[in-house]
């Protein structure tokens, strides 16, 4: 093999056999066994010292079950040579990991450092080069998908492009299968991180996922994003199944994930705390096989190793016994599970009987059919215009061009009447603000002041005070 040379697929597999450690699809079918959630830190730094000695804190300080390489911006656009440029003069000014530019070799050398398995994170919209290079070094999760790592983040990469990269990404997933390596296919539902609907967010994964079991994916992952309503949450993180069933073959493994919250974080040590928490808590409660996990620096400042690890550590309490004693009432999860599967259900039926899904998903945001709030990309309308109910549960202030029934356009109206619908121009801004913001000044009732007691003891060990202050 020439000094630059990609392996090849038989050569990538044998690499990962050799290592003698599970693959990200054998992480999540083993948490999903138990009954338990498995813990993942978001992390990526420019030099590659730099990453193997932050991959290595965090594995000695917090034992997660799965490790991230966060990839640069540079890199997500493919600006290869100014990631190269970058790394040579000012490696510490990158904001992740240049993988393209490292090179598979050093990609290899992360992965037999630490000995849990990694996942490539990223927000390409055409990663077909850093696809490669992930799979040369043996790594065996790549997130992403052709919506939703494109409309949130892009201005103007036309739909079809970014569809066609990840259909060719999820045929050659299905060759590494036959071939005798499962990776895992974790579908982004987070989007643009604001206000997202439950139902956009699971329509638009349910689309992704469908895509990528007709490539022969036979592992995906779809994570839902914590709006901060636990109900609501849980009963999302539930429907993920019910909706899998109904439009993926039984022959692909789906897990749910959640993502913790992906908004404007609280600055407050003990406010962040407790939404790090509640997310994990969530995340148990809902049946996810997993938790990306947030710090306390989120709302100021790029998290250090240390910060992560006491992330991790505060998460990792609702794997604790005594959460199978927690309930929620059972009447108030149904009716929203059954509510959003509906939703979900009136999004995506209308597209999947077409001939040509791809064609057919470009023509839905064109026309509006389909949607993402806050959108950077001109390929989608961005008419809908999610808010917060009374309960700080997203519904949808104008559901835009969405195909909803009359009875879903009627509930969510009822829903949110006595907050927004009897509200001025101006109020209604005041309103929307308060509803990114939730978590900065929430409502007494979202408090969840019963957090810090419980997990006192799980973080004891954990840096001092002053580490994470403000």
């Amino acid at each position: 093999m020439d000094v630059d040379e990609t392996p090849s697929i038989a050569d990538s597999v044998a690499f990962v056999k050799g290592l003698k450690k599970p693959a990200v699809a054998d992480v999540l079918r083993a948490a999903q066994a138990r009954g338990l959630v498995a813990i993942q830190p978001r992390c990526g730094v420019g030099g590659h010292e730099q990453m193997r000695g932050l991959l290595l804190a965090l594995e000695e300080g917090a034992r997660p079950d799965i490790l991230s390489l966060t990839i640069d911006s540079y890199t997500r656009l493919n600006q290869f040579d100014t990631a190269q440029s970058s790394l040579r003069n000012a490696p510490e000014e990158l904001n992740g990991y240049p993988l393209v530019a490292h090179g598979w070799r050093r990609g290899r050398d992360l992965n037999q450092a630490v000995s849990v398995p990694l996942e490539v994170r990223h927000g390409s919209p055409l990663p077909r080069r850093l696809f490669e290079t992930t799979i040369a070094s043996g790594i065996t999760s790549f997130e992403g998908g052709g919506i939703s790592y494109n409309l949130p983040y892009c201005k103007d990469v036309p739909l079809a492009a970014s569809l066609d990269a990840y259909a060719e990404i999820d045929a050659k997933c299905g060759e590494l299968t036959r071939a005798g390596v499962v990776v895992d296919r974790e579908l982004f539902g987070s989007l643009t991180g604001v206000l997202v609907p439950p139902s956009v967010s699971l329509a638009i994964s349910m689309l992704e996922a469908v895509m990528a079991a007709h490539g022969g994916v036979t592992c995906i992952s779809i994570a839902y994003p914590q709006s901060g309503n636990m109900v609501q949450d849980v009963a999302a993180l539930r429907a993920i199944r019910s909706l899998a069933t109904r439009y993926l073959p039984s022959s692909v493994d789906v897990y749910p994930v959640l993502h913790e919250f992906m908004g404007v974080f609280p600055r407050s040590r003990a406010r962040a705390e407790q939404l790090i928490f509640a997310g994990a808590l969530t995340a148990r409660l809902g049946g996810a096989a997993k938790v990306v996990t947030k710090t306390i620096r989120e709302g100021y400042s790029i998290p250090d190793a240390s910060a992560n690890i006491h992330g991790m550590r505060l998460a990792r309490v609702a794997n604790a016994p005594f959460v199978d004693a927690i309930r929620l009432d059972d009447a108030a999860l149904g009716e929203e599970q059954y509510w959003i599967e509906r939703e979900v259900n009136e999004i995506v039926e209308p597209l999947l009987g077409v001939t040509d899904l791809p064609l057919a998903i470009a023509s839905a945001f064109e026309h509006g059919s389909l949607d993402v709030p806050f959108s950077a990309s001109r390929h989608a309308r961005s008419t809908v215009m999610p808010c917060r109910d009374r309960a700080g549960a997203v519904r949808y202030l104008d559901v835009g061009g969405l195909p909803f029934s009359v009875d879903v356009r009627r509930r969510n109206r009822r829903l949110i009447e006595d907050r927004w619908l009897t509200s001025g121009d101006h109020e209604r801004m005041r309103l929307l603000m308060a509803d990114i913001n939730y978590f900065l000044e929430p409502p007494g009732q979202q408090d969840f002041d019963f957090v810090p007691a419980v997990v006192e003891s799980a973080t004891q060990g954990a840096d001092p005070e002053e580490t994470y202050a403000a």
